[in-house]
């Protein structure tokens, strides 16, 4: 696979990603325990029932989510996915903060 071809993926993976609420459908999967399509609604919250059925159908296309008899669950790309989602979010929470502390020094008034 070459470079172009990497690239091209991350912006399949991150097409599919900034869809309206496919995030929150993977997170709220994320702690292992399968939640049927009434709770995973609940859990996300403020979703239509078509908006997340359009997003279940998108993910599980993506083979990262799957539905089994006890509900909606990630596959193990999908889980892999989520693990890789909270280390960005620990960076997010890092650069925030040193975002933050930028602006705040930029506005103090110098001696």
């Amino acid at each position: 696979m070459g470079a172009k071809d990497h690239h091209t993926a991350v912006i399949q993976l991150f097409d599919l990603l900034e869809s309206r609420y496919a995030m929150r459908v993977i997170w709220a999967l994320s702690d292992g325990h399968p939640q049927t399509f009434r709770l995973l609604q609940d859990s996300v919250g403020g979703v239509t029932p078509n908006t997340l059925n359009t997003r279940l159908k998108e993910l599980r296309a993506a083979h990262l989510v799957d539905h089994g008899g006890d509900g909606y669950r990630l596959t193990s790309q999908g889980a892999d996915l989520a693990r890789r989602m909270n280390d960005v979010q620990q960076f997010a929470s890092k650069w925030s903060h040193q975002q933050a502390r930028a602006a705040a020094a930029a506005h103090q008034p110098h001696a």
